[in-house]
């Protein structure tokens, strides 16, 4: 087995991507803040003591997308063509869904999933005195378009069209 992230005496390296052409691609993350029924009353009628939590979880999220290479050591440095960070209150928290799109020669997997873990680290740091108990949860891939690999969606993920055959049209 090959691992691409190593050189031939097992040291990290970055993958050499100069070759590649660029392409139109965009990756789809969600993950959830579970949060005790006071923070989500707060959530909902903008009490919350440290002031507009999602502004600042939507916020953080898009910066943390533009922001990927400076925490994974070996993301390479893409252009972030678009990013938006999508937040709904619930019964049970925040559902957060962030959509970072490039025409480049990697993927923006991990600026969707980086996106999504920092907007909601922005909320846990918002409310955590509230709720010293508020969680993240479920942080994870839901859809991905472009690349060689092409376009994918994970099988079962509520909310697409197409995740019950888990590809993408």
């Amino acid at each position: 087995m090959t691992f691409t992230h190593l050189d031939a005496a097992g040291h990290a390296r970055m993958v050499d991507v100069t070759l590649k052409q660029p392409t139109v691609r965009t990756a789809t993350a969600r993950g959830f803040v579970r949060c005790a029924p006071e923070v989500v009353a707060a959530l909902r009628d903008g009490t919350a003591p440290k002031g507009d939590v999602l502004a600042v979880a939507r916020i953080s999220g898009i910066q943390a997308a533009k922001s990927t290479p400076a925490l994974l050591p070996l993301a390479h440095v893409i252009g972030v063509h678009r990013a938006s960070v999508d937040l709904e209150i619930t019964d049970e928290g925040v559902e957060i869904e962030a959509t970072v799109g490039t025409a480049d020669r990697t993927g923006v997997e991990m600026e969707a999933l980086t996106s999504v873990s920092v907007a909601a680290l922005a909320i846990v740091d918002m409310v955590k005195g509230m709720d010293k108990g508020t969680s993240i949860e479920n942080v994870r891939i839901v859809s991905k378009t472009g690349g060689k690999s092409g376009d994918w969606v994970r099988p079962g993920e509520p909310g697409h069209a197409s995740a019950a055959e888990g590809v993408s049209a």
